[in-house]
């Protein structure tokens, strides 16, 4: 059984300035939500609830937010309100959040080895900061799920256009199943020409402690950054992994575009305002026509 999330999320947030100059770009909200708050409830709605968030400076935000607040709550039960109450109170109580810094942005894979204490010699999950997957299994038990059948390092995967495959690390190998590959390779950003498959790193991993003395002897790769697809590719040479396409629809907050078709889709699943937004949209859209 995983017991540990590691929820990597110390990035300066820069194609989202001036926003996240003062706040971190996993507390921008869809909506009322804060992205982040997404990813700790995949995580406790997969019966993980022990989790670290590597964060950096400028971040304390996402502390307070899962933090007790007591004038708040004051103020909110002087109003008589107590959905809004429960709905606090489900944010302080949803999870044990432990944070650690990641005191310079040397990479993703650099994160994760922030984590080597907390997780210790057990297999754990990582799910980036800034990735919402929407699903009817969360996704993070789906890849627990797997890894109870292969025990194995598993790499959560999905299926993009091909002429988006430049965008993404993918990865390559043999198919067991509908859904399940033996990874043979993983290329990052590749060009079509050259991509071994359309099946893109989703964001979601189950990792084993065997990852930690990798990450120690990887050498910064692209951007002069510490990349966990390398230590992957170095662990290939030593384990199996797998791959597995995720069930679900990703939302990645890592770009204006799509946080903007994120809200958007996000908005139109609220049953309170569901009718209203959408007869708005029609109305813009017929404006422009």
């Amino acid at each position: 059984m995983i017991k540990k999330a590691v929820i990597p999320a110390a990035g300066f947030g820069t194609r989202f300035l001036p926003a996240t100059k003062a706040q971190p770009k996993e507390m921008l909200p869809i909506i009322d939500t804060p992205t982040i708050q997404y990813v700790v409830q995949e995580c406790v709605d997969s019966g993980i609830e022990d989790i670290l968030i590597v964060s950096g400076k400028g971040k304390r935000s996402i502390e307070d937010h899962f933090d007790r607040n007591f004038m708040l709550e004051s103020r909110i039960l002087e109003k008589d309100d107590e959905i809004l109450y429960d709905q606090m109170k489900h944010i302080e109580e949803m999870a044990n959040i432990h944070y650690i810094r990641q005191k310079e942005l040397k990479g993703l894979g650099d994160a994760i080895y922030h984590a080597r204490y907390h997780c210790s010699n057990e297999p754990f999950v990582v799910l980036l900061g800034d990735t919402i997957i929407d699903s009817v299994i969360p996704v993070t038990q789906q890849l627990v799920d797997i890894y109870a059948q292969y025990r194995q390092t598993i790499v959560g995967v999905e299926e993009v256009p091909e002429d988006k495959v430049s965008r993404y690390g993918i990865v390559g190998g043999e198919k067991l199943s509908n859904r399940i590959l033996q990874l043979e390779k993983m290329i990052e950003k590749p060009e079509t020409k050259e991509a071994p498959s359309n099946l893109a790193i989703a964001g979601r991993y189950v990792l084993t402690p065997e990852i930690f003395p990798i990450l120690e002897k990887t050498d910064p790769g692209k951007g002069g950054e510490v990349q966990l697809t390398d230590a992957l590719r170095s662990l290939l040479k030593q384990e199996d992994i797998i791959a597995y396409t995720v069930e679900g629809k990703r939302y990645d907050i890592g770009n204006k575009i799509d946080f903007l078709k994120t809200t958007v889709e996000f908005g139109l699943k609220r049953k309170e305002f569901a009718e209203p937004f959408k007869a708005f949209l029609k109305e813009i859209l017929k404006e422009d026509q």
